[in-house]
C-alpha cells in the first residue's frame, strides 16, 4: 500500500545565497518559494527542477547566525539524473564547483555516475539517465 511520495529533502545550509546561487546556477534548479520566519530566526528557500505537487524538491534551511553545521556520517547524497554525465560535469567544473568524483562507471558495473558538492558540503551524485532506472546494488539472480 502507498502511503504517500516524497515531498522534500531538508538541508541546513551556512549561507543562504550562496547555496541558492548553487542550486539554481549550478545545477539548473528553480527557486521555487523563499520564506522568513522573524520570530524564530530561519529562513526556508525551496529549490527544484518543477513544482512541488509533481516531484520532490530540497529545502534549504538557514538559521540566522550559524554559518556552518558538522555534516555528520549518516547522511548520505542527494541523487540527481542527468542527460548527459560528462557535459554536465563539464558544465560544473567550469563554474568552479567541486566535482568529488569524475564521471565513469561504478565499481563493479556499468551505470555511470560523478558526485559534487555543495558549497556546504552535502554531496549530490550525478547518475547518467540512461541507467538511472537500474538499482546501482541489483543483481542478476
Amino acid at each position: 500500500m502507498a502511503m504517500g511520495r516524497v515531498l522534500h529533502t531538508m538541508l541546513r545550509v551556512g549561507n543562504l545565497e550562496k547555496s541558492i546561487a548553487f542550486y539554481t546556477d549550478v545545477m539548473g534548479m528553480q527557486l521555487l518559494r523563499k520564506s522568513e520566519n522573524k520570530q524564530y530566526e530561519y529562513t526556508l528557500a525551496f529549490v527544484g527542477y518543477g513544482d512541488e505537487s509533481h516531484g520532490a524538491v530540497i529545502e534549504l534551511t538557514y538559521n540566522w547566525g550559524t554559518t556552518e553545521y558538522d555534516l555528520g556520517n549518516a547522511f548520505g547524497h542527494i541523487a540527481i539524473g542527468v542527460e548527459d554525465i560528462y557535459k554536465t560535469c563539464d558544465a560544473i567544473r567550469a563554474t568552479g564547483a567541486t566535482i568529488s568524483r569524475e564521471p565513469g562507471p561504478v565499481k563493479g558495473g556499468t551505470t555511470e555516475i560523478a558526485f559534487v558538492e555543495d558549497p556546504d558540503g552535502y554531496k549530490i551524485e550525478l547518475i547518467q539517465l540512461k541507467s538511472a532506472s537500474k538499482a546501482l546494488g541489483e543483481t542478476n539472480e
